[in-house]
């Protein structure tokens, strides 16, 4: 069956608590080199049949009403998964 995936990030202006923890954790357990991490969520949206435009429509609509928080969440993606 196919698989929609919806990413969600915070708003650039929203602080991240976990990612910035995550970000002075790397250091100390000697991974070096990133400058910042952001964290957010990914949703797999398992489709019965076939992915159409109607399908990939009520997914966008899904991530923009109920699984991200528009105040502080932007979605970055909403697609198909390859598999």
């Amino acid at each position: 069956m196919p698989t929609i995936v919806v990413d969600v990030m915070p708003k650039p202006e929203i602080l991240d608590p976990q990612g910035k923890a995550v970000s002075s954790a790397l250091p100390r357990i000697g991974i070096e080199g990133f400058a910042q991490v952001r964290q957010g969520k990914r949703f797999e949206l398992t489709v019965e049949g076939e992915v159409t435009e109607e399908v990939l429509a009520a997914a966008r609509k899904a991530a923009e009403t109920l699984l991200s928080n528009p105040v502080i969440e932007d979605v970055v993606s909403v697609a198909v998964e390859e598999v």
